[in-house]
């Protein structure tokens, strides 16, 4: 062994230092090594398209420091003229200029997503927001039910009263006077909700497929929320055949416009006519392009599991707002409910792009920012409510339920095993028959 200041071994001293063959030295093949390896994770990122739009030349430059000056002329006015007095209405403004930060500070540093209509820092701030919603349901999740309900009076102090859950299943006989009785705002929701979900998913059978399965869900959960408890034909003349398909219709319809459409982007300086001009900047809030989501979940199983994965999702997306707003005690009319939904929508939209991106490109290694903030917020919604739900639900699930749920998925279970081992296996001697023969 050297001693200390002695000449390390020089063989030792050879294989740090030496240039290889190539006549790169270790710290210069680390150093690439390392590159390598960054260049692969982003490549197997979710890509798109490149996010600048000339079109718009002057929103497409960056306005870091005059949004920075904007927002800090903000905060001076408000900090200076608001009653200092107040504290609850101190606490308001202190949170909006909290999220305001936030907002900003996403819209300036997070990557760009799918999306670059009206602009890809839009986007940008939805991912934002739907951080804020995530950090905000992650401090519910460790408050009580009770003090969960008080800070619900912070946002409206009417709010923390218990609700009275309104039945639509008292009266099922097949009459007008029942069937107007049963018509609410609801019903013009559940359109609007459905439209918006044809655009999210954008396909036809798997629209169908989860109409018919929220129903289902409905009739399982009726013994938790009694606005679930509906008649036979509520459920599937007055919801599906109705209010869904006319949802799921028209939004289709706008999904097959804009596949068919020609997309031509011309700068608003190149178009002459004012007609032109304002027309152009409308088409700012269209998709600057469109794709077609062809889930095909019997070509392999990654494809059936992210279907059936995609699937649960929605669902859950759907089911939770009932939850919370029971637990919550909220009425489902509230302006934080409609937030709520509004805000689910946007984040939905880039995310279910970065999901068909991830579930249909092999070389997509990992979901998009959008995808997982999302899934992560819908298991944070789960969370809270099984944990505010103890105590509260104490009927048990019906018998018929549990067994028919428990069909559904050795149906799943069964068909996923037929077609992916059991079918490629009987393939297997076939083809090396055919190959056999042609030999």
């Amino acid at each position: 062994m050297s001693g200390i200041g002695e000449p390390q071994n020089p063989t030792e001293v050879d294989g740090r230092l030496r240039n290889d063959k190539d006549g790169l030295s270790l710290f210069q093949r680390r150093a690439i090594a390392a590159s390598e390896h960054l260049q692969m994770a982003r490549n197997s990122s979710p890509k798109f398209h490149e996010s600048n739009d000339p079109t718009l030349e002057f929103f497409y430059h960056p306005r870091t420091l005059s949004v920075l000056s904007v927002l800090l002329a903000g905060f001076l006015y408000v900090a200076l003229y608001i009653d200092p007095s107040n504290d609850m209405l101190n606490t308001k403004w202190g949170l909006v200029a909290l999220c305001s930060v936030f907002v900003v500070v996403s819209v300036v540093l997070f990557r760009d997503g799918p999306f670059i209509r009206p602009h890809p820092a839009f986007w940008r701030g939805v991912l934002g927001l739907n951080v804020l919603y995530e950090m905000f349901l992650v401090f519910l999740l460790f408050q009580s039910k009770q003090t969960g309900r008080q800070i619900m009076t912070f946002f409206d102090p009417s709010l923390g009263v218990v609700l009275p859950e309104r039945s639509y299943g008292d009266k099922c006989a097949l009459t007008w006077a029942n069937v107007s009785d049963g018509i609410d705002i609801f019903v013009l929701a559940h359109s609007v909700g459905w439209f918006g979900k044809a655009l999210i998913i954008r396909n036809h059978t798997m629209c169908w497929i989860l109409s018919i399965a929220f129903e289902l869900s409905e009739y399982s959960l009726a013994h938790h929320l009694p606005n679930f408890n509906e008649c036979w034909w509520d459920h599937w003349i007055l919801d599906v055949l109705t209010c869904n398909w006319l949802g799921i219709y028209v939004g289709m319809k706008w999904c097959e416009h804009f596949k068919m459409k020609t997309y031509t982007w011309h700068g608003i300086r190149q178009i002459q006519s004012i007609k032109g001009k304002i027309s152009r900047a409308g088409a700012q809030f269209t998709p600057h392009s469109w794709t077609v989501y062809e889930w095909a979940p019997t070509r392999r199983f990654k494809n059936f599991a992210g279907f059936i994965l995609f699937a649960v999702l929605i669902l859950l997306a759907e089911l939770n707002v009932f939850y919370l707003k029971s637990l919550l005690w909220i009425p489902p009319e509230h302006p934080l409910v409609i937030t709520r939904l509004s805000l689910l929508f946007l984040f939905s939209l880039p995310s279910a792009r970065e999901y068909y991106e991830y579930y249909s490109n092999p070389r997509c290694k990992r979901m998009g920012a959008h995808c997982w903030m999302l899934i992560a917020t819908l298991l944070t919604e789960l969370l809270i409510i099984v944990k505010f739900a103890r105590g509260e639900f104490t009927e048990p699930f019906p018998t018929s339920v549990i067994l028919f749920w428990s069909l559904v998925i050795f149906a799943i279970a069964g068909f996923s095993l037929w077609r992916f081992v059991v079918i490629p296996r009987l393939k297997q001697p076939l083809s090396r028959n055919n190959h056999m023969k042609a030999h």
